[in-house]
């Protein structure tokens, strides 16, 4: 780890703060009383973020299209609970009254008793359009509608509804029980006072809430996007994989973008047919290394999940560079993370010229609270201001990397985002 940038702390601190205030919503708007919570989907996602009302005293309504299912979701959360008690962070009495707090049913029509209902049902449009159908029709007036999303347009999903007011985006990370980060996204028509309660509620629940606009992918999953793309960049020019893991892990990630696609298992949206290889990831599924849980994906897994680079895929990598005629060369860990990093602070620009986040310290914010971005830096726009504007913007311009217009602006005028 480097040695931290002077005033790090105490700008993490000030943007943390600044973060769950609403620049353009009066401090005494009224808030709604969120006296049940429902969620729908007893998933992975939809069992966590029960979790968080529950530990908070809220009661919780949870419904499923299916008995298996529901019953699966709520032994996972009673497990949680159970695992929870044994680490000494809450008592058995404490896991059993949250237990008590939690209704699960196959009745959607039993959600008309929730003040705020979260849908965190498959990350699909249409799907989640025909919920918020169903929603508009049983929901009480006044109760709001959330959607857990993690890309999607929520003005979308409000134009369903005869509510748009009402209608808001709930991003929780994963595990939803444990990540602190809530991206809020306000719609077009969210009201103040459905927006003011869910950030006052998330904090209330333990979380850490940021505003964003409407994006794809709001504000952490959109820059995560040029980082993703200058890495595929990297390893066709010749880096190795486990050299781009390693230089983010030299920076003080958790984890690098290959180890990340290994955990979350690169077969996700994969069409299952082995026979169709088009791209690299698909390549890697057709023969089975879908991730850590199949003990195999960009790296091999030991039964204590160390990682070992793989020659198997190392030669899958050469053949899809050859496909693209792409001349290979040693390329070192400053080059990477520059190519990593510095497209992260342009899109940031852009995300602050549109207006999707209110401040820089809110980037920052998402950043360390919900990706891992080493607090040394202070996240990733305060780091730039560090490094210097004028600095990224050459890199970015060398390596033949976009540069925002705010970015190059900023840079010639000696000026900085914080």
């Amino acid at each position: 780890m480097s040695d931290p940038i002077t005033g790090a702390r105490e700008h993490i601190d000030a943007a943390r703060q600044a973060a769950a205030v609403i620049a353009d919503i009066p401090a005494d708007t009224p808030l709604i009383p969120i006296n049940r919570v429902g969620v729908i989907g007893a998933g992975t996602m939809g069992g966590g973020i029960t979790m968080n009302f529950l530990t908070a005293g809220i009661p919780v309504t949870i419904v499923e299209t299916a008995q298996d299912a529901l019953d699966r979701g709520v032994a996972t959360i009673r497990r949680n609970y159970e695992a929870t008690v044994k680490k000494g962070k809450m008592d058995a009495a404490q896991a059993e009254a949250a237990m008590g707090r939690l209704t699960p049913t196959l009745d959607f029509a039993a959600l008309a008793e929730a003040d705020l209902v979260i849908e965190a049902v498959y990350e699909n449009m249409d799907v989640k359009k025909d919920v918020f159908t169903r929603l508009d029709a049983i929901a009480k007036p006044g109760a709001i509608l959330a959607s857990n999303t993690s890309y999607l347009d929520v003005d979308e999903i409000a134009a369903v509804t005869s509510r748009p007011a009402a209608v808001l985006g709930t991003h929780f990370f994963s595990p939803a029980n444990v990540m602190k980060l809530l991206e809020v996204v306000r719609g077009r028509a969210t009201g103040a006072s459905e927006l003011a309660t869910v950030m006052a509620l998330s904090v209330k629940i333990g979380k850490i809430p940021v505003v964003s606009g409407v994006c794809h992918g709001f504000i952490g999953n959109r820059m995560l996007s040029p980082r993703q793309n200058a890495a595929h960049a990297l390893i066709m020019e010749g880096a190795n994989y486990w050299d781009v893991d390693d230089a983010l892990l030299e920076f003080g990630f958790p984890m690098g973008p290959w180890q990340m696609a290994d955990l979350a298992g690169i077969d996700i949206g994969w069409h299952r047919d082995p026979t169709r290889v088009e791209t690299l990831r698909e390549a890697l599924c057709a023969v089975g290394r879908w991730g850590q849980k199949t003990k195999k994906g960009f790296y091999d897994y030991d039964d204590n999940r160390q990682r070992t680079p793989s020659d198997e895929v190392r030669a899958i990598i050469a053949d899809f560079a050859a496909r693209e005629g792409k001349a290979q060369r040693a390329i070192g860990k400053d080059e990477i993370r520059e190519r990593l990093l510095y497209p992260m602070v342009s899109e940031g620009a852009l995300i602050l010229a549109e207006g999707i986040a209110q401040g820089p310290g809110d980037i920052d914010t998402v950043w360390l609270n919900g990706y891992g971005w080493p607090a040394w830096t202070g996240g990733p726009m305060f780091w730039a201001d560090h490094v210097g504007l004028a600095a990224v913007v050459d890199g970015l311009t060398r390596h033949g990397q976009p540069v925002a217009p705010m970015l190059a602006a900023k840079a010639a005028a000696g000026e900085t985002f914080n």
